[in-house]
């Protein structure tokens, strides 16, 4: 996007005439002296400078900034850090653009920043030699540039009227200044379309082009266009955190919001449950409106008095990047402090073959296999890969079984540290260890008793553990931590991996023992691409449960989006399908799903895969291309095969990477992700473009 500009900003020679160098001068002259006559106060009427300027200038005297001053001021090194923590978000949109301007600004002397919504530089990038001139007025990072720090500049002036604007060398407010052009263009947030930061172009005013102004929007609008993508992949992911958990709140009311305080959600119960809990005026809850709640955006004497208890904070790759609402409804209970809840096994459309989704040949034969193993008092090992849906299994074995009376208590082996895990399975008695809860607590086995046990993950079972599991299934009997005294349980086993434990066993990492007592029988639960047929029945099942769950109509596929999600291979397996379902049901707008509305990912890992290992990324392949025969899938892998067709599209496409994406079928954000990933530099596209021409690969 930026390379179409690059001519221009490249011409930074004005003066190309002896015309143009006199107006130039005349012009800086008037600006110059109107400047001084403002500032002096001899006359303010009637100067032949520019309304923003004029403006501008008007301000900087209101807020007494400093005619004189030489340089913007910085701060901190500590709070520019935190700075860009804060504004994270918009410096990963704004790195692609900064990157392109290092290598196009390169000798132009100019440069390109990035600043917050208050105009204090967050990044910089462009001519080596420029950046470092630059510095002498603070125009590097924690350089202020507000109006009310630095007088009329292209950051600051363009901030506070709210709209691009160019500011010329004389134009500027301080006079150290005046030596600089500089044009800037804000950032808008893509969901409420508040300034978010800003896009400075800036060099000495000798060398400087008014084209940069253009060049500014367009790079400004390409980082906006990153952050909506940024921000709806985020948006996305909370959404699934917050449908995670809401299976554990039923009969209240849930909102979810993202880091803003924005929302993204909301129950069909959660407008009359708040409402009838606060008793106060509420904004509409329409998406993306921004409830005023402490810590996310409301000012002071704004903000809904909302409980501390309702609030549940959602994480992202270990951090929060969003909060859950959860209103009480007036029926809903809670388990008393403590007391453990028990998963309440009543519903049996939760445990039963029937209940499991899918008429596949490979389905029905394990289906078939549970049938028979659930009449008998034996462990079973249920295996398979992550997301095949192995608890649907193991529960429809506990529905079918004699215990089917009793509780059924899921755990994860892998959810607690090493250090918890025997207390969380075997429980301890009264000060059994530091930080132990004064009336102890009874363990998994204790609360499976007369039921039964299902431990997910067991090959995350430390080897000085497992020989106590192995115990209790001999003899039916176990110690709590910290005591002596025998407790005997009843209890059936259900363990579930996705490793292969006969590998975890001849590396030592399992007992061979505890092994061989687990898997007396085994269920193996096909992955979804093992499924044929399946896919289309899943995409119905779970297209009206979670309509219905979220009081919005079925969604539609075309005929294209279905070809293309049974084409996909599906790595998370079932999991990840209802997950794209519930992206569809969640984000639709015309109650239409295309192939353009599913996520990146997985239209772009369709694209790759064909018969021959040669990418159908989407569109037809230029003739250059296309005259070029596919490698044999023999001699290269796949990896290779994609790096080397994305580097001839790039080629035919002459380096334009907007044409290569629209080639390829992939948007220009998984382009970029594909350069980085095979080290492509599009010079290298050129090169190649060359050589085909050589070859006379290009015709006309």
């Amino acid at each position: 996007m930026l390379a179409n500009e690059r001519a221009g900003v490249g011409r930074l020679a004005v003066a190309s005439s002896a015309p143009a160098l006199h107006a130039l001068v005349d012009g800086e002259t008037a600006t110059m002296k109107a400047w001084e006559d403002f500032v002096s106060g001899s006359r303010r009427e009637n100067l032949p400078v520019r309304d923003v300027v004029i403006r501008s200038w008007a301000r900087c005297q209101s807020f007494l900034v400093d005619a004189r001053a030489d340089a913007a001021p910085v701060i901190g090194t500590d709070h520019i850090e935190a700075l860009r923590r804060d504004n994270r978000d918009l410096l990963q949109a704004a790195a692609t653009t900064l990157a392109e301007a290092a290598d196009l600004l390169a000798g132009t002397r100019t440069v390109m920043l990035i600043t917050d919504a208050n105009g204090v530089v967050l990044e910089v990038a462009g001519d080596r030699a420029t950046l470092s001139t630059a510095r002498d007025i603070s125009l590097a990072c924690g350089g202020q540039w507000g109006e009310t720090f630095a007088g009329t500049n292209g950051i600051g002036t363009a901030l506070a009227s709210k709209q691009p604007v160019l500011v010329q060398a004389a134009e500027h407010y301080c006079a150290g200044i005046k030596g600089w052009s500089c044009a800037g263009a804000p950032i808008h947030d893509p969901v409420d379309g508040s300034v978010v930061g800003l896009l400075d172009i800036s060099g000495l005013k000798q060398s400087f082009s008014g084209q940069a102004l253009a060049l500014a929007v367009v790079a400004a609008r390409q980082v906006e266009w990153n952050l909506a993508r940024q921000t709806e992949a985020e948006h996305v992911r909370l959404l699934e955190a917050c449908l995670e958990d809401s299976q554990k709140y039923a009969g209240e009311g849930l909102i979810a919001l993202d880091a803003r305080g924005r929302l993204l959600y909301a129950s069909r119960k959660a407008a009359n449950l708040l409402k009838a809990s606060l008793g106060s005026d509420l904004p509409q809850l329409s998406r993306g409106t921004r409830l005023p709640i402490v810590g996310l955006g409301g000012r002071a004497g704004e903000q809904l008095p909302v409980p501390a208890d309702w609030v549940r904070p959602l994480i992202l790759d270990g951090e929060r990047r969003g909060t859950l609402l959860v209103i009480p409804g007036a029926s809903s209970s809670r388990p008393s402090a403590g007391r453990r809840a028990v998963p309440d096994e009543s519903d049996h459309n939760r445990s039963r073959f029937a209940d499991i989704v899918g008429a596949s040949d490979s389905l029905r034969l394990v289906i078939g296999q549970g049938e028979r193993l659930a009449a008998l008092p034996v462990p079973i090992l249920i295996e398979g890969e992550t997301g095949v849906g192995k608890e649907l299994f193991a529960r429809a074995v506990h529905g079918h079984s004699a215990m089917a009376g009793g509780p059924f208590v899921p755990f994860n082996c892998g959810a607690v540290s090493r250090e918890m895990l025997g207390s969380e399975l075997f429980g301890y008695v009264r000060g059994a260890f530091t930080g132990a809860a004064a009336e102890g607590r009874i363990g998994r086995f204790e609360l499976a008793d007369g039921g039964t046990l299902c431990l997910d993950e067991i090959g995350e079972l430390p080897l000085d553990l497992q020989p106590y599991l192995l115990r209790v299934l001999e003899e039916g009997v176990l110690y709590r931590i910290g005591d002596n005294v025998p407790r005997r349980v009843s209890v059936r086993l259900l363990a579930m991996t996705n490793r292969n434990l006969r590998q975890e066993v001849a590396a030592g990492r399992f007992r061979r023992d505890l092994y061989h007592r687990l898997a007396v029988t085994a269920l193996r639960v096909p992955a979804l691409r093992d499924r044929h047929g399946d896919v289309p029945r899943l995409i119905s099942h779970f297209n009206g449960l979670l309509a219905d769950r979220h009081g919005r109509p079925p969604v539609r596929f075309t005929a294209a989006a279905l070809d293309l999600l049974q084409r996909y291979d599906w790595p998370g397996n079932v999991r990840e399908l209802r997950n794209v379902v519930e992206r569809a049901v969640l984000l639709s707008t015309g109650g239409s799903i295309d192939v353009g509305d599913l996520p990146d990912e997985l239209r772009d890992a369709c694209a790759c895969a064909t018969a021959e290992g040669w990418p159908l990324l989407g569109s037809p392949l230029p003739p250059a291309i296309a005259a070029a025969p596919p490698p044999s899938s023999s001699a290269m892998s796949l990896t290779v095969t994609e790096q080397r067709t994305i580097e001839d599209v790039i080629a035919a496409t002459g380096g334009n990477l907007s044409d290569a994406a629209a080639v390829l079928g992939i948007s220009r954000s998984t382009l970029y992700r594909k350069l980085s990933q095979h080290g492509i530099q599009r010079a290298a596209g050129r090169k190649a473009q060359s050589a085909q021409a050589g070859m006379g690969l290009n015709r006309v």
